[in-house]
Protein backbone atom coordinates (compact mmCIF):
# COMPACT_ATOMS: atom_id res chain seq x y z
CA UNK A 1 0.00 0.00 0.00
CA UNK A 2 2.74 2.32 -0.83
CA UNK A 3 1.41 4.17 -3.78
CA UNK A 4 -1.75 6.32 -4.08
CA UNK A 5 -4.71 4.33 -2.33
CA UNK A 6 -7.97 5.51 -1.97
CA UNK A 7 -8.30 7.29 1.70
CA UNK A 8 -11.51 6.02 4.04
CA UNK A 9 -13.44 8.88 3.98
CA UNK A 10 -13.94 8.84 0.24
CA UNK A 11 -15.20 5.45 -0.15
CA UNK A 12 -18.83 7.15 1.00
CA UNK A 13 -18.69 8.97 -2.45
CA UNK A 14 -16.89 6.28 -4.34
CA UNK A 15 -19.80 3.75 -3.50
CA UNK A 16 -21.65 6.30 -5.04
CA UNK A 17 -19.64 6.16 -8.61
CA UNK A 18 -19.18 3.45 -11.33
CA UNK A 19 -16.27 0.92 -10.18
CA UNK A 20 -14.10 -0.38 -13.25
CA UNK A 21 -12.61 -3.64 -12.61
CA UNK A 22 -10.49 -3.08 -15.77
CA UNK A 23 -10.59 0.86 -16.19
CA UNK A 24 -7.51 3.09 -16.25
CA UNK A 25 -5.76 3.41 -12.94
CA UNK A 26 -6.46 5.88 -10.22
CA UNK A 27 -3.15 8.27 -11.76
CA UNK A 28 -5.26 8.70 -15.00
CA UNK A 29 -8.35 9.21 -13.22
CA UNK A 30 -6.84 12.04 -11.23
CA UNK A 31 -5.39 13.85 -14.13
CA UNK A 32 -8.46 13.63 -16.45
CA UNK A 33 -10.13 15.39 -13.50
CA UNK A 34 -7.29 17.86 -13.43
CA UNK A 35 -7.90 19.28 -17.35
CA UNK A 36 -11.42 19.91 -16.47
CA UNK A 37 -10.86 22.26 -13.49
CA UNK A 38 -11.86 25.71 -13.22
CA UNK A 39 -9.19 27.80 -13.91
CA UNK A 40 -7.93 30.08 -10.72
CA UNK A 41 -10.21 28.07 -9.04
CA UNK A 42 -8.24 26.63 -6.18
CA UNK A 43 -7.71 23.04 -6.74
CA UNK A 44 -8.63 20.38 -3.72
CA UNK A 45 -5.06 18.68 -2.47
CA UNK A 46 -6.43 14.83 -2.24
CA UNK A 47 -5.87 14.28 1.94
CA UNK A 48 -3.78 10.93 2.43
CA UNK A 49 -6.50 9.16 4.66
CA UNK A 50 -4.76 6.83 7.66
CA UNK A 51 -6.53 3.78 6.30
CA UNK A 52 -6.48 3.13 2.15
CA UNK A 53 -7.43 0.00 0.49
CA UNK A 54 -6.98 -0.65 -3.34
CA UNK A 55 -9.89 0.54 -6.23
CA UNK A 56 -10.07 -2.28 -7.65
CA UNK A 57 -8.98 -5.96 -7.80
CA UNK A 58 -6.92 -5.08 -10.97
CA UNK A 59 -4.52 -2.28 -8.72
CA UNK A 60 -4.54 -4.77 -5.97
CA UNK A 61 -3.34 -7.60 -7.86
CA UNK A 62 -0.68 -5.25 -9.95
CA UNK A 63 0.57 -4.03 -6.85
CA UNK A 64 0.98 -7.08 -5.57
CA UNK A 65 3.02 -8.83 -8.44
CA UNK A 66 5.13 -5.56 -8.81
CA UNK A 67 6.61 -4.96 -4.70
CA UNK A 68 6.21 -8.84 -3.42
CA UNK A 69 9.88 -10.47 -2.51
CA UNK A 70 7.81 -13.72 -3.62
CA UNK A 71 10.41 -14.88 -6.71
CA UNK A 72 7.98 -15.50 -9.97
CA UNK A 73 5.27 -12.94 -9.03
CA UNK A 74 6.60 -10.12 -10.98
CA UNK A 75 6.82 -11.99 -14.07
CA UNK A 76 3.00 -12.01 -14.61
CA UNK A 77 3.09 -8.31 -14.71
CA UNK A 78 6.10 -7.51 -16.33
CA UNK A 79 5.35 -10.39 -19.39
CA UNK A 80 1.34 -8.59 -19.50
CA UNK A 81 2.14 -7.83 -23.40
CA UNK A 82 3.21 -11.66 -23.93
CA UNK A 83 -0.10 -13.37 -22.57
CA UNK A 84 1.25 -16.57 -23.63
CA UNK A 85 4.28 -15.75 -21.17
CA UNK A 86 1.64 -14.76 -18.93
CA UNK A 87 -0.31 -17.22 -18.84
CA UNK A 88 2.70 -19.57 -18.40
CA UNK A 89 4.03 -17.59 -15.24
CA UNK A 90 0.49 -18.03 -14.04
CA UNK A 91 0.28 -21.93 -14.81
CA UNK A 92 3.66 -22.39 -13.29
CA UNK A 93 3.32 -19.86 -10.41
CA UNK A 94 -0.49 -21.58 -9.61
CA UNK A 95 1.29 -25.14 -9.78
CA UNK A 96 4.27 -24.37 -7.83
CA UNK A 97 1.57 -22.61 -4.76
CA UNK A 98 -0.17 -25.94 -4.80
CA UNK A 99 3.10 -27.92 -4.49
CA UNK A 100 3.79 -26.08 -1.28
CA UNK A 101 0.54 -26.37 0.55
CA UNK A 102 0.51 -30.06 -0.28
CA UNK A 103 4.16 -30.50 1.13
CA UNK A 104 2.36 -28.31 4.06
CA UNK A 105 -0.46 -31.20 4.17
CA UNK A 106 1.65 -33.63 4.42
CA UNK A 107 4.34 -31.74 6.92
CA UNK A 108 0.94 -31.31 9.45
CA UNK A 109 -0.18 -34.59 9.03
CA UNK A 110 3.11 -35.81 10.33
CA UNK A 111 3.32 -33.88 13.47
CA UNK A 112 -0.22 -34.45 14.33
CA UNK A 113 0.36 -38.22 13.63
CA UNK A 114 2.69 -37.64 16.86
CA UNK A 115 5.29 -39.99 16.00
CA UNK A 116 8.11 -40.68 18.69
CA UNK A 117 11.90 -41.39 18.50
CA UNK A 118 13.62 -43.76 20.90
CA UNK A 119 16.95 -42.82 22.66
CA UNK A 120 19.27 -44.94 24.20
CA UNK A 121 21.94 -43.86 26.80
CA UNK A 122 23.96 -46.55 28.80
CA UNK A 123 24.87 -44.78 31.37
CA UNK A 124 27.49 -46.71 34.68
CA UNK A 125 26.86 -45.94 38.52
CA UNK A 126 25.94 -47.71 41.88
CA UNK A 127 22.83 -49.36 41.48
CA UNK A 128 20.05 -50.38 43.95
CA UNK A 129 19.90 -54.26 44.35
CA UNK A 130 16.18 -55.37 43.17
CA UNK A 131 13.99 -57.47 45.32
CA UNK A 132 14.50 -61.03 45.10
CA UNK A 133 11.03 -62.89 46.18
CA UNK A 134 11.89 -66.92 46.69
CA UNK A 135 8.78 -69.78 47.21
CA UNK A 136 9.01 -72.77 48.56
CA UNK A 137 7.56 -74.03 45.14
CA UNK A 138 4.97 -76.29 47.41
CA UNK A 139 2.18 -75.43 49.78
CA UNK A 140 2.72 -75.85 53.59
CA UNK A 141 0.61 -78.19 55.77
CA UNK A 142 -0.43 -75.46 58.09
CA UNK A 143 -1.95 -77.16 61.90
CA UNK A 144 -5.51 -75.23 61.66
CA UNK A 145 -6.36 -77.22 58.31
CA UNK A 146 -4.65 -80.03 58.74
CA UNK A 147 -7.31 -82.31 58.93
CA UNK A 148 -9.25 -80.79 56.74
CA UNK A 149 -6.08 -81.16 53.85
CA UNK A 150 -6.04 -84.82 55.53
CA UNK A 151 -9.73 -85.06 54.61
CA UNK A 152 -9.31 -83.94 50.98
CA UNK A 153 -6.27 -86.14 50.89
CA UNK A 154 -8.25 -89.35 51.97
CA UNK A 155 -11.13 -88.41 49.15
CA UNK A 156 -9.06 -87.73 46.23
CA UNK A 157 -6.68 -90.62 47.26
CA UNK A 158 -10.05 -92.56 46.79
CA UNK A 159 -11.43 -90.84 43.81
CA UNK A 160 -7.69 -91.67 41.84
CA UNK A 161 -8.77 -95.56 42.81
CA UNK A 162 -12.06 -95.13 41.45
CA UNK A 163 -10.72 -93.77 38.25
CA UNK A 164 -8.03 -94.67 37.54
CA UNK A 165 -7.67 -97.80 39.95
CA UNK A 166 -4.63 -96.18 41.48
CA UNK A 167 -3.19 -97.25 45.24
CA UNK A 168 -0.66 -95.22 46.93
CA UNK A 169 0.89 -96.16 50.31
CA UNK A 170 -0.62 -94.22 51.98
CA UNK A 171 -4.00 -95.21 50.76
CA UNK A 172 -3.17 -98.30 51.22
CA UNK A 173 -2.23 -98.51 54.56
CA UNK A 174 -5.13 -96.57 55.74
CA UNK A 175 -7.65 -98.48 53.58
CA UNK A 176 -10.09 -99.10 56.34
CA UNK A 177 -10.33 -95.48 57.39
CA UNK A 178 -11.60 -94.21 54.12
CA UNK A 179 -15.40 -93.86 54.04
CA UNK A 180 -17.24 -94.46 51.03
CA UNK A 181 -19.52 -91.67 52.36
CA UNK A 182 -16.71 -89.41 53.16
CA UNK A 183 -16.96 -88.58 49.17
CA UNK A 184 -19.93 -86.67 49.74
CA UNK A 185 -18.99 -84.39 51.82
CA UNK A 186 -17.54 -82.33 49.11
CA UNK A 187 -19.16 -80.71 46.28
CA UNK A 188 -18.11 -81.10 42.64
CA UNK A 189 -17.03 -84.14 42.73
CA UNK A 190 -14.39 -85.44 40.27
CA UNK A 191 -15.65 -87.77 37.68
CA UNK A 192 -15.21 -89.39 34.19
CA UNK A 193 -17.13 -87.92 31.46
CA UNK A 194 -17.72 -91.03 29.31
CA UNK A 195 -19.46 -89.02 26.32
CA UNK A 196 -19.30 -84.99 26.17
CA UNK A 197 -21.07 -84.88 22.75
CA UNK A 198 -24.52 -84.67 23.75
CA UNK A 199 -23.93 -81.51 26.16
CA UNK A 200 -22.34 -79.71 23.95
CA UNK A 201 -25.30 -79.78 20.89
CA UNK A 202 -28.12 -80.07 23.27
CA UNK A 203 -27.53 -76.50 25.33
CA UNK A 204 -30.98 -76.59 26.48
CA UNK A 205 -29.98 -79.42 28.77
CA UNK A 206 -27.78 -76.73 30.60
CA UNK A 207 -24.90 -78.26 31.04
CA UNK A 208 -21.93 -77.00 28.69
CA UNK A 209 -18.26 -77.00 28.02
CA UNK A 210 -15.91 -74.56 29.54
CA UNK A 211 -12.93 -76.06 27.72
CA UNK A 212 -10.05 -75.14 25.41
CA UNK A 213 -9.87 -76.15 22.00
CA UNK A 214 -8.67 -79.77 22.12
CA UNK A 215 -9.99 -83.12 20.70
CA UNK A 216 -13.09 -84.14 22.20
CA UNK A 217 -11.94 -88.07 22.69
CA UNK A 218 -8.88 -86.81 25.11
CA UNK A 219 -11.55 -85.43 27.09
CA UNK A 220 -11.75 -88.17 30.10
CA UNK A 221 -11.60 -86.45 33.27
CA UNK A 222 -13.59 -83.22 34.94
CA UNK A 223 -15.58 -81.56 37.33
CA UNK A 224 -19.47 -79.97 36.83
CA UNK A 225 -20.58 -76.58 37.94
CA UNK A 226 -23.88 -74.88 38.20
CA UNK A 227 -24.98 -71.70 39.62
CA UNK A 228 -27.30 -71.60 42.49
CA UNK A 229 -30.30 -72.75 41.74
CA UNK A 230 -28.75 -75.53 39.15
CA UNK A 231 -30.29 -73.98 36.10
CA UNK A 232 -26.93 -73.39 33.92
CA UNK A 233 -24.39 -75.82 34.28
CA UNK A 234 -21.16 -76.96 32.20
CA UNK A 235 -18.12 -79.62 32.92
CA UNK A 236 -14.84 -78.02 33.93
CA UNK A 237 -12.73 -80.89 31.86
CA UNK A 238 -9.06 -81.29 30.71
CA UNK A 239 -7.34 -83.68 28.30
CA UNK A 240 -5.01 -84.72 31.21
CA UNK A 241 -5.78 -86.93 34.29
CA UNK A 242 -2.87 -84.91 35.66
CA UNK A 243 -3.66 -81.46 35.22
CA UNK A 244 -7.20 -82.39 36.19
CA UNK A 245 -6.61 -83.88 39.99
CA UNK A 246 -4.22 -80.97 40.44
CA UNK A 247 -7.06 -78.17 39.47
CA UNK A 248 -9.35 -79.88 41.48
CA UNK A 249 -7.34 -79.99 44.26
CA UNK A 250 -6.24 -76.63 44.13
CA UNK A 251 -9.67 -75.92 43.84
CA UNK A 252 -11.05 -77.16 46.93
CA UNK A 253 -7.26 -76.29 48.83
CA UNK A 254 -7.60 -72.70 48.02
CA UNK A 255 -11.08 -73.02 49.67
CA UNK A 256 -10.02 -74.29 52.91
CA UNK A 257 -7.40 -71.49 53.30
CA UNK A 258 -9.65 -68.44 52.55
CA UNK A 259 -11.12 -70.08 56.27
CA UNK A 260 -8.22 -68.98 57.93
CA UNK A 261 -6.94 -65.41 58.86
CA UNK A 262 -3.71 -63.80 57.79
CA UNK A 263 -2.21 -64.38 61.06
CA UNK A 264 -2.40 -68.35 60.64
CA UNK A 265 -0.37 -68.47 57.60
CA UNK A 266 2.93 -67.42 59.08
CA UNK A 267 3.72 -70.18 60.89
CA UNK A 268 6.95 -71.87 58.66
CA UNK A 269 10.05 -70.31 59.90
CA UNK A 270 13.01 -69.04 57.38
CA UNK A 271 15.38 -71.09 58.53
CA UNK A 272 12.60 -74.17 57.83
CA UNK A 273 13.72 -73.41 54.21
CA UNK A 274 16.87 -70.86 53.63
CA UNK A 275 19.90 -72.47 55.25
CA UNK A 276 22.10 -69.82 54.48
CA UNK A 277 21.94 -66.36 53.26
CA UNK A 278 24.56 -64.09 51.86
CA UNK A 279 24.80 -60.40 50.15
CA UNK A 280 27.92 -59.08 49.80
CA UNK A 281 29.85 -61.42 51.67
CA UNK A 282 27.85 -60.57 54.75
CA UNK A 283 25.18 -62.83 56.39
CA UNK A 284 21.30 -61.55 56.28
CA UNK A 285 19.59 -60.87 59.07
CA UNK A 286 15.90 -61.02 59.49
CA UNK A 287 15.49 -56.91 58.92
CA UNK A 288 16.57 -58.05 54.96
CA UNK A 289 13.45 -60.09 53.86
CA UNK A 290 9.77 -60.10 54.53
CA UNK A 291 7.29 -63.11 54.35
CA UNK A 292 4.06 -64.04 52.64
CA UNK A 293 2.03 -66.67 51.49
CA UNK A 294 1.58 -67.85 48.55
CA UNK A 295 -1.64 -70.59 47.56
CA UNK A 296 0.18 -72.45 45.24
CA UNK A 297 4.38 -71.79 45.65
CA UNK A 298 3.46 -71.79 49.77
CA UNK A 299 5.85 -69.76 51.89
CA UNK A 300 7.48 -67.24 49.61
CA UNK A 301 10.28 -64.89 51.26
CA UNK A 302 11.19 -61.57 49.33
CA UNK A 303 14.84 -60.00 49.92
CA UNK A 304 15.78 -56.52 49.96
CA UNK A 305 12.02 -55.50 49.50
CA UNK A 306 10.18 -51.80 50.07
CA UNK A 307 9.67 -52.61 53.90
CA UNK A 308 13.62 -52.84 54.64
CA UNK A 309 15.21 -49.97 56.26
CA UNK A 310 18.31 -49.68 54.21
CA UNK A 311 18.33 -51.12 50.74
CA UNK A 312 21.25 -53.20 49.42
CA UNK A 313 23.54 -51.38 47.02
CA UNK A 314 25.91 -52.82 43.89
CA UNK A 315 28.99 -50.59 43.36
CA UNK A 316 31.25 -53.92 41.99
CA UNK A 317 29.48 -56.80 40.01
CA UNK A 318 30.11 -60.52 39.88
CA UNK A 319 29.34 -63.33 41.66
CA UNK A 320 31.16 -62.30 45.16
CA UNK A 321 29.32 -59.44 45.06
CA UNK A 322 25.33 -60.39 44.94
CA UNK A 323 23.34 -62.47 46.88
CA UNK A 324 23.66 -66.17 47.58
CA UNK A 325 21.01 -68.44 49.10
CA UNK A 326 21.60 -72.36 50.40
CA UNK A 327 18.02 -73.48 50.14
CA UNK A 328 15.95 -77.05 51.38
CA UNK A 329 13.99 -78.52 48.62
CA UNK A 330 12.75 -81.74 50.56
CA UNK A 331 9.06 -82.03 50.67
CA UNK A 332 8.64 -83.60 53.98
CA UNK A 333 5.89 -82.00 55.34
CA UNK A 334 4.22 -80.50 52.12
CA UNK A 335 1.31 -81.64 49.53
CA UNK A 336 2.49 -83.91 46.79
CA UNK A 337 -1.22 -83.51 45.42
CA UNK A 338 -0.74 -80.05 44.80
CA UNK A 339 2.42 -79.70 43.47
CA UNK A 340 3.99 -81.86 40.93
CA UNK A 341 7.95 -80.40 40.59
CA UNK A 342 10.48 -79.94 43.38
CA UNK A 343 12.73 -76.96 43.70
CA UNK A 344 12.00 -73.30 44.64
CA UNK A 345 10.65 -70.37 42.25
CA UNK A 346 12.60 -67.36 42.10
CA UNK A 347 11.57 -64.07 40.78
CA UNK A 348 13.58 -60.69 40.38
CA UNK A 349 11.30 -57.57 40.56
CA UNK A 350 11.27 -53.58 41.98
CA UNK A 351 11.55 -52.89 45.56
CA UNK A 352 7.75 -50.93 45.18
CA UNK A 353 6.44 -53.98 42.93
CA UNK A 354 4.80 -57.14 44.00
CA UNK A 355 5.79 -60.21 43.29
CA UNK A 356 3.68 -62.03 40.72
CA UNK A 357 5.07 -65.70 40.69
CA UNK A 358 2.81 -67.08 38.27
CA UNK A 359 3.92 -64.34 35.54
CA UNK A 360 7.45 -63.54 36.25
CA UNK A 361 9.10 -66.44 38.51
CA UNK A 362 11.72 -69.56 37.18
CA UNK A 363 11.94 -72.80 38.90
CA UNK A 364 15.52 -73.76 40.54
CA UNK A 365 16.43 -76.94 40.10
CA UNK A 366 17.73 -79.47 43.23
CA UNK A 367 21.16 -80.54 43.41
CA UNK A 368 22.08 -77.18 41.15
CA UNK A 369 24.12 -74.43 42.17
CA UNK A 370 22.22 -71.70 39.37
CA UNK A 371 23.69 -68.65 39.03
CA UNK A 372 21.36 -65.32 37.83
CA UNK A 373 23.20 -62.47 35.91
CA UNK A 374 21.30 -59.64 35.85
CA UNK A 375 21.50 -56.44 33.62
CA UNK A 376 19.01 -53.36 34.37
CA UNK A 377 17.12 -51.32 31.79
CA UNK A 378 14.31 -48.77 32.34
CA UNK A 379 12.25 -47.51 29.39
CA UNK A 380 10.31 -43.77 29.74
CA UNK A 381 7.20 -42.99 27.28
CA UNK A 382 6.05 -40.32 26.59
CA UNK A 383 2.33 -39.41 27.01
CA UNK A 384 -0.02 -37.93 26.37
CA UNK A 385 -1.03 -37.19 22.85
CA UNK A 386 2.44 -39.75 21.84
CA UNK A 387 1.72 -42.41 23.31
CA UNK A 388 -1.13 -44.55 25.36
CA UNK A 389 0.47 -44.69 28.86
CA UNK A 390 -0.28 -43.84 32.09
CA UNK A 391 2.00 -42.09 35.20
CA UNK A 392 0.85 -43.21 38.38
CA UNK A 393 -2.63 -44.68 37.19
CA UNK A 394 -4.71 -43.17 40.04
CA UNK A 395 -6.80 -40.44 38.15
CA UNK A 396 -6.68 -41.99 34.40
CA UNK A 397 -7.25 -45.80 35.20
CA UNK A 398 -10.52 -46.86 35.98
CA UNK A 399 -10.00 -49.75 37.90
CA UNK A 400 -9.28 -49.79 41.95
CA UNK A 401 -5.86 -51.10 43.17
CA UNK A 402 -6.08 -53.50 45.62
CA UNK A 403 -2.09 -54.29 45.60
CA UNK A 404 -0.38 -52.06 48.28
CA UNK A 405 2.14 -50.89 45.48
CA UNK A 406 2.45 -48.39 42.82
CA UNK A 407 0.99 -48.93 39.73
CA UNK A 408 1.92 -51.71 37.44
CA UNK A 409 -0.05 -53.21 34.06
CA UNK A 410 -0.23 -56.79 36.07
CA UNK A 411 -1.36 -54.61 39.25
CA UNK A 412 -4.05 -53.29 37.23
CA UNK A 413 -5.01 -56.29 35.77
CA UNK A 414 -5.19 -58.65 38.79
CA UNK A 415 -6.98 -55.87 40.55
CA UNK A 416 -9.43 -55.87 37.69
CA UNK A 417 -10.30 -59.30 37.95
CA UNK A 418 -11.25 -59.38 41.44
CA UNK A 419 -13.01 -55.98 41.10
CA UNK A 420 -15.08 -58.46 38.96
CA UNK A 421 -15.24 -61.14 40.83
CA UNK A 422 -16.45 -59.19 43.95
CA UNK A 423 -19.34 -57.46 41.85
CA UNK A 424 -20.57 -60.68 39.94
CA UNK A 425 -20.00 -63.28 42.47
CA UNK A 426 -20.41 -61.65 45.81
CA UNK A 427 -16.77 -62.92 47.13
CA UNK A 428 -12.69 -62.41 46.46
CA UNK A 429 -10.71 -64.86 45.02
CA UNK A 430 -8.11 -65.81 47.55
CA UNK A 431 -5.31 -65.33 45.41
CA UNK A 432 -5.57 -61.39 44.97
CA UNK A 433 -5.78 -59.11 47.39
CA UNK A 434 -9.36 -57.92 48.81
CA UNK A 435 -11.00 -54.94 50.48
CA UNK A 436 -11.27 -55.14 54.23
CA UNK A 437 -15.25 -55.40 54.05
CA UNK A 438 -15.21 -58.17 51.21
CA UNK A 439 -14.97 -62.07 52.60
CA UNK A 440 -13.21 -64.90 50.38
CA UNK A 441 -14.66 -66.96 48.28
CA UNK A 442 -15.91 -70.48 50.46
CA UNK A 443 -18.45 -72.65 48.84
CA UNK A 444 -19.72 -73.47 52.47
CA UNK A 445 -20.82 -69.37 52.17
CA UNK A 446 -21.16 -69.01 48.71
CA UNK A 447 -22.40 -72.11 47.01
CA UNK A 448 -21.67 -70.99 43.25
CA UNK A 449 -18.65 -69.60 43.27
CA UNK A 450 -16.84 -71.85 41.54
CA UNK A 451 -18.79 -71.52 38.93
CA UNK A 452 -19.41 -67.83 38.63
CA UNK A 453 -14.88 -68.00 39.11
CA UNK A 454 -14.30 -70.54 36.54
CA UNK A 455 -16.99 -68.82 33.89
CA UNK A 456 -15.30 -65.39 34.71
CA UNK A 457 -12.19 -66.37 33.77
CA UNK A 458 -13.00 -67.93 30.76
CA UNK A 459 -13.78 -64.02 30.16
CA UNK A 460 -10.79 -62.74 31.14
CA UNK A 461 -8.65 -65.16 29.12
CA UNK A 462 -10.77 -64.15 25.96
CA UNK A 463 -10.55 -60.26 27.19
CA UNK A 464 -14.08 -60.59 27.70
CA UNK A 465 -13.78 -58.35 30.83
CA UNK A 466 -12.26 -55.18 29.22
CA UNK A 467 -9.30 -55.56 31.78
CA UNK A 468 -6.52 -55.12 29.33
CA UNK A 469 -8.22 -51.94 27.48
CA UNK A 470 -8.82 -50.02 30.75
CA UNK A 471 -5.09 -51.22 32.15
CA UNK A 472 -2.72 -49.14 30.64
CA UNK A 473 1.00 -49.39 30.43
CA UNK A 474 2.96 -47.51 32.87
CA UNK A 475 4.99 -44.26 31.26
CA UNK A 476 8.20 -45.23 33.57
CA UNK A 477 9.06 -49.30 33.71
CA UNK A 478 12.66 -50.62 35.34
CA UNK A 479 13.38 -54.44 34.01
CA UNK A 480 15.77 -56.89 34.56
CA UNK A 481 17.24 -59.09 32.00
CA UNK A 482 18.49 -62.51 33.62
CA UNK A 483 20.44 -65.38 31.81
CA UNK A 484 21.29 -67.81 33.88
CA UNK A 485 24.04 -70.57 34.16
CA UNK A 486 23.91 -73.70 36.04
CA UNK A 487 26.76 -76.46 37.38
CA UNK A 488 26.17 -79.11 39.89
CA UNK A 489 26.25 -78.81 43.69
CA UNK A 490 27.42 -80.03 45.92
CA UNK A 491 29.93 -81.91 43.69
CA UNK A 492 30.15 -85.71 44.31
CA UNK A 493 34.24 -85.65 45.91
CA UNK A 494 32.46 -82.34 48.32
CA UNK A 495 28.39 -83.58 48.80
CA UNK A 496 29.68 -85.73 51.59
CA UNK A 497 31.02 -82.65 53.75
CA UNK A 498 28.69 -79.77 52.80
CA UNK A 499 25.86 -82.02 53.76
CA UNK A 500 27.35 -82.63 56.92
CA UNK A 501 28.07 -79.38 57.59
CA UNK A 502 24.98 -77.87 56.77
CA UNK A 503 22.80 -80.62 58.96
CA UNK A 504 24.83 -79.40 62.03
CA UNK A 505 24.24 -76.08 61.69
CA UNK A 506 20.55 -76.70 60.47
CA UNK A 507 19.74 -79.21 63.01
CA UNK A 508 18.50 -80.80 59.83
CA UNK A 509 20.05 -84.13 58.54
CA UNK A 510 20.85 -83.92 54.45
CA UNK A 511 20.95 -87.42 52.62
CA UNK A 512 20.97 -86.23 49.14
CA UNK A 513 21.00 -83.83 46.80
CA UNK A 514 17.00 -83.83 46.01
CA UNK A 515 17.44 -81.84 49.32
CA UNK A 516 18.95 -78.81 48.65
CA UNK A 517 19.76 -75.88 46.18
CA UNK A 518 21.99 -73.29 45.93
CA UNK A 519 21.19 -69.78 43.78
CA UNK A 520 23.51 -66.72 42.98
CA UNK A 521 22.16 -63.30 42.10
CA UNK A 522 24.31 -60.58 40.69
CA UNK A 523 24.85 -58.27 38.43
CA UNK A 524 26.79 -58.70 35.56
CA UNK A 525 27.93 -54.83 34.86
CA UNK A 526 26.93 -52.04 36.16
CA UNK A 527 25.99 -50.21 33.00
CA UNK A 528 22.56 -49.97 32.69
CA UNK A 529 20.50 -49.16 29.67
CA UNK A 530 17.79 -46.42 29.26
CA UNK A 531 15.10 -45.83 26.90
CA UNK A 532 13.73 -43.18 26.39
CA UNK A 533 10.82 -41.73 24.00
CA UNK A 534 10.77 -37.98 22.33
CA UNK A 535 8.83 -36.37 19.70
CA UNK A 536 9.99 -37.20 16.26
CA UNK A 537 8.76 -33.91 15.27
CA UNK A 538 8.55 -31.22 17.34
CA UNK A 539 7.07 -27.74 17.31
CA UNK A 540 10.54 -26.05 16.54
CA UNK A 541 11.45 -28.60 13.77
CA UNK A 542 8.00 -28.44 12.16
CA UNK A 543 8.60 -24.49 11.80
CA UNK A 544 12.00 -25.60 10.52
CA UNK A 545 10.39 -27.97 8.02
CA UNK A 546 7.74 -25.37 6.64
CA UNK A 547 10.19 -22.62 6.16
CA UNK A 548 12.22 -24.83 4.16
CA UNK A 549 9.17 -25.90 1.80
CA UNK A 550 8.45 -22.33 1.70
CA UNK A 551 12.30 -21.27 0.97
CA UNK A 552 12.27 -24.13 -2.16
CA UNK A 553 9.14 -23.14 -3.74
CA UNK A 554 9.39 -19.69 -3.47
CA UNK A 555 13.00 -18.55 -2.50
CA UNK A 556 11.16 -15.82 0.08
CA UNK A 557 10.76 -15.37 3.95
CA UNK A 558 8.28 -15.04 6.83
CA UNK A 559 7.62 -11.48 5.64
CA UNK A 560 6.62 -13.03 2.40
CA UNK A 561 3.65 -14.94 4.20
CA UNK A 562 3.17 -11.38 5.80
CA UNK A 563 2.43 -9.94 2.03
CA UNK A 564 0.36 -13.16 1.41
CA UNK A 565 -1.88 -12.10 4.77
CA UNK A 566 -2.19 -8.60 3.27
CA UNK A 567 -3.21 -9.91 -0.41
CA UNK A 568 -5.88 -11.97 1.11
CA UNK A 569 -7.40 -8.91 3.51
CA UNK A 570 -7.34 -6.31 0.84
CA UNK A 571 -8.99 -8.88 -1.03
CA UNK A 572 -11.93 -9.42 1.10
CA UNK A 573 -11.92 -5.64 1.74
CA UNK A 574 -12.99 -4.81 -1.78
CA UNK A 575 -14.72 -7.54 -2.49
CA UNK A 576 -16.81 -6.21 1.04
CA UNK A 577 -17.16 -3.11 -0.50
CA UNK A 578 -18.16 -3.96 -3.36
CA UNK A 579 -21.06 -5.48 -2.07
CA UNK A 580 -22.28 -3.08 -0.30
CA UNK A 581 -21.83 -0.61 -3.29
CA UNK A 582 -24.28 -3.48 -5.09
CA UNK A 583 -26.87 -3.60 -2.06
CA UNK A 584 -26.97 0.69 -2.32
CA UNK A 585 -27.63 1.01 -5.54
CA UNK A 586 -30.58 -2.15 -5.49
CA UNK A 587 -32.10 -0.35 -2.38
CA UNK A 588 -30.85 2.93 -1.55
CA UNK A 589 -30.91 4.89 -4.82
CA UNK A 590 -34.69 4.78 -5.45
CA UNK A 591 -35.40 6.21 -2.44
CA UNK A 592 -33.13 9.00 -2.56
CA UNK A 593 -34.44 9.58 -6.21
CA UNK A 594 -37.93 9.97 -5.05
Amino acid sequence: MLIRLLSLPSWAGWLARPLHLSGPMKEEKVEHEGQHSEPGGSQEEEKEGLIEFHRSYRELFQFFCNNTTIHGAIRLVCSKHNRMKTAFWAVLWLCTFGMMYWQFGLLFGQYFSYPVSLNINLNSDKLVFPAVTVCTLNPYRYSKIQEELEDLDRITEQTLFNLYKYNSSHSSSNKARVRRELLNTLPYPLVKIQDPHPFHHHRASGVQENNPQVDKNDWKIGFILCNKNKSDCFYQTYSSGVDAVREWYRFHFINILARLDSQDLNEAALGNFIFACRFNQASCNEGNYSQFHHPIYGNCYTFNGKNDSNLWMSSTPGINNGLSLTLRTERNDFIPLLSTVTGARVMVHGQDEPAFMDDGGFNIRPGVETSISMRKETLDRLGGDYGDCTNNGSSDVKVKNFYSSKYTQQVCVHSCFQENMIRKCGCAYMSYPKPDEVEFCDYKKHTDWGYCYYKLQDAFASDNLGCFAKCRKPCFVTSYELSAGYSRWPSATSQDWVFQMLSIQNNYTISSKSGVAKVNIFFKELNYKTNSESPSVSMVTLLSNLGSQWSLWFGSSVLSVVEMVELIFDFLVITIFLLLRKFRSRYWAPSQTA
